[in-house]
């Protein structure tokens, strides 16, 4: 039998992959290093943390689709869309088409998907 998570933990990791992975091979991710991270006091470290992202984002997408380890791998990717909220995204409002651009909304609604994915029957009290 399916979890009830399943299609959101399939969704969740497609979403990821295609996030993370053309970037590894276009030079996106040495980009966004040298470009974004390095520019904004970063430096010397934009392209290994540009990485480390990528990368945690790929493997928390195996880690999805495993349903293993669902709790730290979500964890830690809320953590970098909340980084990426306040560094990137914050400024632009909170739209990511029609009202604005590159806004908040996107990595709020994959937040709030993180948080069911960890949590499916809400939060319990142990009694």
């Amino acid at each position: 039998m399916i979890d009830k998570t399943f299609i959101l933990r399939v969704a969740l990791a497609i979403i990821l992959i295609t996030h993370s992975v053309p970037g590894m091979f276009d030079g996106g991710v040495n980009t966004f290093g040298e470009h974004y991270l390095n520019q904004i006091g970063f430096s010397p470290l934009g392209v290994p943390i540009a990485w480390a992202i990528k990368l945690s984002h790929v493997v928390c997408a195996i880690l999805l689709i495993l349903n293993r380890y669902i709790k730290p791998a979500a964890i830690i990717t809320i953590l970098i869309f909340i980084m990426g909220i306040v560094m990137v995204h914050f400024k632009e409002g909170w739209f990511v088409v029609g009202g604005g651009r590159n806004g908040v909304e996107y990595n709020f609604l994959l937040i709030c998907v993180l948080f069911y994915i960890m949590f499916p029957n809400g939060f319990k009290r142990n009694v």
